[in-house]
């Protein structure tokens, strides 16, 4: 890939899960001038400071926390939605923040994760056959003709809505809604109510002696603005590249290329064709970018790969995301860790325990076990310590909501729980109680390994 690298240049080569069949082709080339047309929902300077934070990853003196929603819809869309995904993903990283004894890079998978690759371009319901639902920035759920036809109007009502959210965000994020009092208050709440309150209480008994101890000597929110607001980044699968490229621009500061629809982007399991369009698209983009990295990959296309996506080896660069399942990651990872070592490359290693434990429940619902959710994560980090390797972070799909869609957590929800909360238009989310579990029993993990670290250094 050495030729000349243009935003447009993508649309040569080959271009997997991009819908095909607008019936007005001429309709989508107006929206795509239309989005060409409107101011940056991210900024250049912002996504050059996630990089930054990123880089601190890479070399293990960060962790990083990315979640929220499988994909973002229309109908959901509320100020409470994006209010609670925000605080559980903050409630989280105070947790492990305090026990990775690292700071946590927050990005959300908010403000633009509409479309989603699928299995099947096309579904069947009692002998009527339409096209599969690919997001609500493409068409609809509804299982309807008018409605699963692509509509690129849809496009310009995903702008607005990440817009609205992301302005939204902004305000939580500095107008002191992150207080670090705020969060770790409702943290404790969670303690209280969960079934394995006990086993967490004392992690947040230690964080309530810091806080105590941090005010008595006068670090406060009033004297240390820190405490009072938080950084935060938004992130999602750069899937439709007609509307990625048309939000492209080129930085007055830089004079790089930058995607301002997010700060980070990624390239799916199902898209990371080493001559496909999405590769192309993405290594002329200046943000820091993301891959998944799946089973069927092997460590010399792995390392073929990060060539193309991170040819100067910046740090902070490039994330690479595992999505193995429970069962395959042990077999599957190593490899790939160890040529990334071996060869000196600056990565940030991460894992989505997600995608790769995804099944069917008997009563025809999608679901994820949380026990496998939390088997991959542990796994990650121990191989990652095998391999002499920083398990840099996790990905997660999840959502503040109170939903019922994996089953298993404290509360030990069953197959039959499915039915009552299930509201995912994709894939199965964890609720904030199974999420914030799940950040626990991470920290648990992390605080295991930095223990072990700081013995070992003084053997």
């Amino acid at each position: 890939m050495s030729e000349r690298w243009t935003p447009a240049s993508w649309r040569g080569r080959p271009a997997r899960h991009i819908p095909s069949d607008y019936p007005d082709p001429a309709a989508v080339a107006r929206v795509e001038d239309e989005l060409r047309r409107m101011p940056p929902l991210v900024f250049a300077g912002e996504a050059r400071r996630l990089k930054s934070l990123l880089g601190d990853v890479a070399a293990g003196k960060a962790f990083l926390l990315q979640g929220g929603d499988c994909a973002e819809s229309f109908k959901e869309f509320s100020a409470d939605n994006i209010r609670d995904t925000f605080r559980l993903i903050l409630q989280m990283a105070v947790v492990l923040t305090f026990a990775g004894g690292k700071p946590v890079v927050k990005v959300g998978r908010m403000a633009g994760q509409f479309a989603k690759p699928r299995s099947e371009p096309i579904e069947t319901i009692d002998g009527v056959t339409l096209p599969s639902y690919r997001g609500d920035n493409i068409n609809g759920m509804e299982f309807e003709a008018a409605t699963r036809a692509p509509d690129p109007e849809r496009l310009l009502k995903a702008y607005a809505q990440s817009a609205s959210t992301l302005n939204l965000l902004r305000a939580f994020a500095g107008g002191g809604y992150a207080d670090l009092h705020n969060i770790h208050r409702w943290t404790l709440g969670f303690v209280d109510g969960s079934p394995q309150g006990a086993r967490y209480a004392e992690l947040t008994d230690k964080i309530s002696e810091a806080l105590t101890f941090m005010g008595a000597i006068g670090v406060t929110p009033q004297s240390h603005p820190g405490l009072h607001q938080v950084e935060f980044f938004t992130c999602h699968e750069a899937l439709l590249l007609g509307f990625e490229e048309a939000m492209t621009r080129v930085d007055s500061t830089s004079g790089d290329w930058y995607d301002v629809s997010a700060h980070l982007l990624w390239i799916g399991e199902r898209t990371r064709q080493l001559d496909g369009a999405h590769i192309e698209f993405m290594r002329g983009i200046q943000n820091p970018i993301g891959l998944k990295v799946g089973p069927t990959l092997e460590p010399d296309e792995l390392l073929a790969l990060i060539d193309t996506l991170n040819p100067d080896d910046e740090p902070g660069r490039l994330t690479l995301y595992g999505r193995f399942g429970s069962d395959k990651i042990a077999a599957r990872l190593p490899a790939l860790m160890r040529a990334t070592r071996a060869a000196g490359r600056q990565v940030v290693w991460a894992i989505d325990p997600m995608h790769g434990n995804t099944l069917k429940a008997s009563n025809g619902y999608k679901t994820r076990p949380f026990d496998r959710i939390l088997s991959e994560v542990r796994s990650f980090v121990e191989i990652a310590q095998a391999e002499g390797v920083h398990p840099g972070g996790v990905h997660l799909e999840m959502t503040g909501q109170n939903v019922t869609e994996c089953i298993g957590g404290a509360r030990a929800l069953s197959e039959g729980d499915l039915a009552d909360r299930y509201h995912t238009h994709c894939d199965p989310r964890l609720n904030g109680e199974q999420a914030l579990e799940l950040a626990f029993l991470v920290a648990e993990k992390l605080k295991a390994g930095r223990t072990a670290d700081v013995t070992q250094a003084a053997e």
